[in-house]
């Protein structure tokens, strides 16, 4: 296997809360390892809490973690101590908010937000550079006219196109990955198909890696490679994202995929209920952070955290159930997860 564009090693992130002396200890990433390949797009799935835009701001260099790793091209973030490197790194990774006026000043026009950015980024380019840099983008992500599209304030643009502008931004530092954090949230449902068809055309366009954080199933399933499923600081499953989305091991991803409409089925109360407790995220100690709201608990979920490991092929998940039950594997799994990668 070649070695993955980015990965991770027991990257974790914890904030203090309360008073400097009798404060506790909030984990909002906890131990996580995980790749990103070239050329791929991975969903990272969770609801509000969990830790997903945390980890997004850990890659970006927002956060310090707290310890951990994260290895960019086989290379070490931890190394890079000088003032070009950080910057070479924070063209080749961008992020694109969930809110595009995060990245947009609202009082210039549209050529100043992607223009500035390039000149921070690369110097090379003179003024006549720059313009043009910042036309050619616009046309990438579909906003035609790119002249009169640059000329215009941010209020002059539908959210959608605002937020292009925000892959626009992120794409004129010719990155090789793409931080998207929850990209599509606050767009209407109609909206929502266009900005996901341009993160896919730009992947085949112009090779570029996504990590796609949604709480959005539905849209993981129609965009991504990989889904990684994240809960209360800890990733709890991963896999092809077929695989995982039509035979869920964690209880957790059972109980997401649960929640999403399906007009098809029948009126009835779901097999599998959530108890409703909210996880302990604040100096949480040892045990499954699932496990009060988990209808298949042991005693084993009680006192012992679970850790990813191998079920079936191209599958972790970090549940003690999902392992007793491993020798049951359904021969379907094997099948969509070999199609599937």
């Amino acid at each position: 296997m070649t070695e993955p564009l980015l990965r991770t090693e027991g990257l974790t992130r914890h904030f203090r809360v309360g008073k400097l002396l009798s404060g506790q200890t909030l984990h909002a990433v906890d131990d996580v390892d995980l790749t990103i390949g070239r050329g791929e797009i991975v969903a990272l799935v969770g609801e509000s809490g969990s830790g997903k835009s945390t980890i997004a701001r850990l890659l970006a260099r927002v956060y310090k973690p707290t310890s951990g790793e994260i290895y960019f091209e086989g290379k070490p973030l931890s190394g890079m101590r000088s003032r070009r490197q950080r910057l070479a790194y924070c063209s080749d990774v961008p992020m694109v908010f969930q809110d595009p006026y995060s990245s947009i000043n609202p009082a210039y026009r549209i050529a100043h937000a992607i223009g500035r950015g390039v000149r921070l980024h690369r110097r090379g380019l003179g003024h006549k550079g720059r313009r043009l840099e910042v036309e050619q983008v616009l046309d990438a992500v579909g906003l035609v006219p790119s002249g009169a599209a640059a000329r215009k304030f941010p209020y002059e643009l539908s959210g959608g196109q605002r937020q292009r502008v925000g892959f626009a931004q992120a794409l004129a530092f010719r990155p090789k990955l793409i931080i998207a954090d929850e990209p599509v949230s606050m767009l209407d449902v109609s909206i929502r198909i266009g900005i996901l068809n341009l993160m896919s055309e730009l992947r085949e366009r112009e090779g570029v890696s996504f990590l796609y954080i949604t709480h959005d199933v539905a849209s993981a399933r129609y965009i991504a490679d990989r889904v990684l499923v994240m809960y209360a600081g800890h990733l709890v499953e991963e896999g092809p994202t077929e695989a995982v989305l039509q035979r869920p091991k964690h209880p957790y991803t059972q109980l997401l995929l649960s929640a999403v409409p399906d007009p098809r089925a029948e009126l009835r109360l779901s097999d599998k209920t959530d108890v409703g407790e909210p996880p302990k995220v604040i100096d949480p100690g040892e045990g499954c952070r699932f496990q009060p709201r988990c209808p298949f608990a042991i005693e084993r979920c009680e006192v012992e955290t679970p850790r990813l490991r191998p079920i079936g092929v191209h599958r972790l998940v970090a549940c003690h159930v999902a392992e007793a039950d491993a020798e049951d594997l359904h021969p379907d799994d094997a099948h969509l997860a070999l199609t599937d990668s």
